[in-house]
């Protein structure tokens, strides 16, 4: 009697109860190893890869990409016995049918397999399986390299494409013939997942926002002077939100509701401050996680920060890389806005938002006038947990740290 394994979804994190099915690494049919990738599924968090809880045969696939499941669902199934068989019959056949008759059929099946960092680089760019079943490939046996995707990738994005007003289609006013001016786009498991979870939070969570203006001349005029030097020393950069990552953490000591959740009529206050610092890759927004930010200096929160960067960028982020975040910065700043209110994330009750910088002429002492580089810096926080004479402390304290404490520690 063969033996079956059901594949559970997993829990990927303290908040997270459902994920949707990204793509499958494998099929019905296939041998799978223990702890080899099974497939990828998304959250408003992170992408994650399932692994074989062990090894044998995918016998049954219960979930299909787009899908979204529960923790706990029921998403594949494993026959180990059938791994046996298949052992059995490979025993028992000669070498000559191994190397002569199989020999297109291992061809053509190595042909059309896509690693998952292939798969994960063809999601990226937009690149469909039916469109990755096309490109030609050099690898052994035909295969598709990264290579052969990354070059099909450039020449893609460098081939000419229309300019939409030279159609006069997309000019004229909109009407029930014209579907092909309108370009239907199905979310992503993730955004989708994104968009649930902001839903939630807007609404479940009445939203307040302060604003106020903080002097960062000094702070500029720190990172221009050092950037080089401490680029060439640590082999990261040295950033303006490093310093606001600070401030906020110093901040947090003085003023603790803001780095709290509400859990029913219980505030819960943490002790410790896990920064979640947003990062804009293709997809959306991810969000990984500063730990214990409170206990660090400024080098060690830009290592950090570089480091969660790089691989929500690449794709690497682990379920641990985005967990148990108290609360969160996003600087949209990079992109040239100044004032911003953005969203808090469930079920943390704040969110610091971090505006450009600019030049302007500021009254100094004895009525002196002086270019200073300013910011402004933003606080949405739940109203239930906090009111607004606690929320301008906090915005007090912040811009007091980021003026004032200017240095590298």
């Amino acid at each position: 009697m063969s033996e079956d394994i059901k594949v559970l979804l997993p829990k990927l994190g303290e908040s997270i109860h459902s994920a949707t099915i990204v793509q499958w690494f494998k099929k019905i049919g296939d041998p799978v190893n223990l702890d080899e990738p099974l497939l990828e599924v998304s959250t408003d968090k992170v992408n994650s890869e399932i692994p074989s809880p062990a090894a044998g045969v995918l016998k049954e696939i219960h979930a299909n990409p787009d899908q979204e499941l529960q923790v706990g669902a029921l998403i594949a199934v494993i026959g180990l016995g059938a791994l046996t068989g298949l052992k059995e019959v490979s025993r028992a056949q000669s070498p000559v049918s191994q190397t002569t008759a199989p020999a297109s059929a291992q061809s053509e099946e190595m042909k059309n397999f896509f690693s998952p960092a292939l798969l994960r680089i063809a999601r990226e760019n937009g690149i469909g399986l039916d469109q990755l079943e096309k490109i030609p490939g050099t690898g052994m046996g035909g295969r598709l390299t990264k290579n052969d995707l990354e070059n099909y990738i450039e020449q893609k994005s460098a081939a000419p494409k229309p300019c939409p007003m030279a159609s006069k289609a997309v000019i004229a006013p909109l009407s029930a013939s014209a579907g092909t001016d309108v370009e239907r786009l199905k979310m992503t498991g993730m955004r989708k997942a994104i968009a649930d979870n902001m839903v939630r939070s807007f609404y479940e969570a009445p939203h307040a926002t302060l604003v106020t203006e903080v002097d960062v001349t000094s702070v500029i005029k720190l990172i221009q002077k050092e950037k080089e030097e401490f680029l060439a020393k640590h082999g990261f950069k040295l950033t303006i939100t490093t310093f606001v990552a600070r401030a906020i953490a110093r901040a947090l000591q003085e003023f603790p509701l803001i780095n709290s959740s509400l859990e029913g009529d219980t505030i819960l206050v943490k002790r410790f401050v896990n920064l979640g610092v947003a990062v804009s890759v293709e997809q959306g927004l991810m969000v990984p996680v500063v730990k214990h930010c409170q206990r660090m200096g400024v080098t060690a929160i830009a290592q950090a920060i570089s480091e969660l960067s790089t691989k929500a960028r690449t794709g690497k982020l682990t379920p641990d890389d985005v967990k148990d975040g108290t609360i969160t910065v996003t600087n949209f700043g990079m992109s040239g806005v100044q004032i911003g209110v953005p969203i808090i994330r469930y079920p943390e009750v704040a969110i610091v938002g971090v505006g450009a910088t600019y030049k302007r002429v500021v009254p100094l002492e004895d009525d002196l006038l002086a270019i200073r580089s300013m910011m402004h810096i933003s606080l949405t926080f739940d109203h239930r947990v906090l009111d607004g004479m606690y929320g301008c402390g906090f915005l007090g304290a912040l811009k007091k740290h980021l003026e004032e404490d200017v240095r590298v520690d």
